[in-house]
């Protein structure tokens, strides 16, 4: 083995380990081992760099923008409440026809964008028809992952696609993957009527539940089922008087929560802490029992103690100012992430106050604003609709309760579904490339001003973007120095005197258990290479060894970490990590030996 080879082998292996123990951004980490290589002279620059001008990554560009078109027209919502209510009124019914439709979304989107557009739709079901969301947020994630492994606009898959393309091998068409991966998508749907909702908790809280329930209009019974939720006010000659509530300490000082404030009967909800506190003023605050003492001694009066009944007066005032309780998740790669609401300075932002983070399977009511968000985390905000509405438009915040369609451009969307139309029949007849029929979908979609430029670059995830040209390079180097031969030959000389089909097995096994551990775009980025090397090596189907390692990275049902879809429904669906392992076990079993059977049946070996 020469030295660049080793080289290569040890960029590969501290890749690998930071992947897994995410010490650096998995973004960073693919950048690392771009400089590296090009550094190292494994690479030329020209090949170190080649990856940001790649069809994977202009493919997946193009397919982020005419996702956030589809989205900001209202297409997607309009689709996905139109496939929801073919659903009826049962949870046996709801259940199925939610992962086909997560399915079908992701054909054509990413996966994570099709489980952001369905959520809003079945928090609502769940809602109305008093199912509890642990028993529809799983399967929605599992079928967006199901749908991802039938089409090629999926992360991994066009990994997989660049690594035989780079090598001048025939690579995949828009629907190489449809024969395995609908079969699966049928197999994992009917898995879950039968054997995977008897597995899936029923985590219905009551305090959850009572707000899953809640919206405008019952307002009171949210109000009065709060335990934490006390009044207090502001005396004559109280050492708050003339204070802002920054300056008053309640919040970062006691760690009590300011609900609102009602000067002269109007209620402020989300104050700023900006504002100042008059004598007379009336605050509903968010506080422990053991609190209480605390507030009196800084001044105030507290009128109710838990668990305390919220003022007729408020309610109706909350009425009148179009408010509710608004279930807000962070998004997977949101920047908010490991920041604490005081930090991003929420309330002053959004207008919105939170008033209870679900984590863990439990509500957490107090001290909300000093806990840094983690993946998984569901944040329960009160104040005016229209700052829900403007929440919508964030990046870093998907929104579950359904709010109005204010602000979406409809009139641009007959135009949006032809430009996504033109660019899917183009590429799946063989007369535009993908990556040219995608980015030029996106590039009309812009024009016609179905979102604006600004907005185009707001929903690239250019985490992924920079994963991707970060590890494509990775393999180019492996395959040139002889790193992945030298793999792909102690592979062979271990399980060489089997068929092929076993050889094949194994390495999707592998594939499998790393992408439980790490990103399905960094095994593949990993494993693609090696996967094409082994084929060469036995005299297989390249074609067939890469696609059967894109295939078991999308088999990611073992845990949340298997992809940020599982992590993004965590918090509304209050699940625990064990929940994964229970209802995926068997159907990762179940789409990996469908995998075995029908690929050398479609394609050989």
């Amino acid at each position: 083995m020469t030295p660049q080879a080793i080289f290569v082998l040890a960029v590969l292996v501290l890749a690998a380990i930071l992947f897994v123990t995410e010490w650096l951004r998995v973004d960073l980490v693919a950048l690392l081992v771009l400089i590296a290589l090009g550094v190292s002279g494994a690479l030329t620059a020209r090949e170190a760099l080649a990856g940001f001008s790649s069809s994977a990554v202009i493919t997946i560009i193009g397919v982020f923008i005419l996702t956030a078109a589809l989205e900001r027209t209202g297409v997607t919502r309009s689709l996905g409440v139109w496939l929801v209510r073919l659903g009826g009124y049962t949870e046996t019914r709801m259940m199925p026809v939610l992962m086909l439709s997560a399915a079908l979304l992701s054909l054509f989107m990413n996966n994570i964008a099709a489980g952001a557009v369905l959520m809003p739709v079945a928090v609502a079901v769940a809602r109305d028809r008093k199912i509890s969301p642990s028993r529809l947020m799983m399967p929605l994630a599992f079928g967006t992952l199901l749908g991802g492994m039938a089409t090629l606009l999926t992360s991994n898959n066009l990994l997989a696609n660049a690594t035989l393309r780079d090598q001048s091998l025939p690579g995949f068409n828009l629907w190489s993957f449809a024969p395995i991966g609908i079969p699966a998508v049928l197999v994992g749907t009917v898995y879950m009527f039968l054997v995977g909702r008897r597995l899936l908790p029923h985590r219905a809280p009551a305090d959850w539940e009572r707000l899953m329930q809640a919206g405008r209009g019952q307002l009171a019974d949210i109000y009065g089922l709060r335990e934490r939720w006390l009044q207090a006010r502001v005396p004559k000659n109280s050492p708050l008087m003339g204070l802002t509530l920054r300056e008053a300490g309640l919040g970062q000082g006691l760690g009590v929560n300011v609900i609102a404030v009602l000067p002269d009967g109007k209620p402020r909800l989300a104050p700023s802490p900006a504002m100042r506190l008059q004598a007379g003023d009336t605050l509903f605050l968010e506080a422990r029992e053991e609190q209480i003492e605390l507030l009196r001694a800084r001044g105030l009066d507290v009128l109710s103690t838990p668990p305390g009944d919220t003022p007729h007066s408020l309610t109706e005032n909350l009425r009148a100012e179009d408010s509710g309780l608004f279930e807000i998740v962070p998004a997977p790669r949101s920047t908010a992430l490991n920041k604490t609401l005081r930090e991003i300075h929420f309330r002053e932002k959004f207008g919105l106050n939170v008033v209870a983070i679900w984590r863990e399977g439990r509500p957490r009511r107090v001290g909300v604003g000093e806990m840094a968000l983690q993946q998984g985390d569901a944040l329960l905000a009160l104040g005016p609709k229209r700052r829900a509405q403007m929440l919508q438009s964030e990046p870093d915040f998907i929104v579950l309760t359904a709010t109005s369609e204010e602000g979406l451009r409809k009139s641009k969307a007959r135009w949006v579904v032809l430009f996504m139309g033109l660019a899917l029949g183009l590429s799946a007849v063989g007369i535009v490339p993908v990556a040219e029929a995608m980015l030029a979908g996106a590039l009309a979609s812009v024009i016609i001003g179905a979102l604006t430029m600004d907005e185009a670059y707001q929903a690239i995830e250019w985490r992924v973007i920079f994963l991707i040209a970060g590890m494509l390079p990775l393999g180019v180097a492996m395959t040139k120095t002889g790193a992945a031969a030298w793999i792909a030959n102690l592979f062979v000389s271990a399980l060489g005197a089997f068929a092929p089909l076993v050889v094949l097995s194994a390495l999707m096994l592998i594939t499998l258990a790393l992408t439980q551990l790490m990103t399905g775009q960094a095994t593949i980025a990993i494993l693609a290479p090696i996967a094409l090397t082994t084929a060469q090596t036995m005299h297989s189907s390249p074609f067939t060894f890469v696609m059967g390692a894109a295939m078991a990275s999308s088999i990611a049902f073992l845990t949340p970490l298997g992809h940020p879809v599982n992590v993004l429904v965590m918090g509304p669906g209050g699940y625990k990590v064990q929940d994964y392992l229970r209802v995926g076990a068997a159907l990762s079993v179940l789409i990996f030996v469908l995998c075995i059977i029908l690929l050398p049946l479609v394609y050989g070996v």
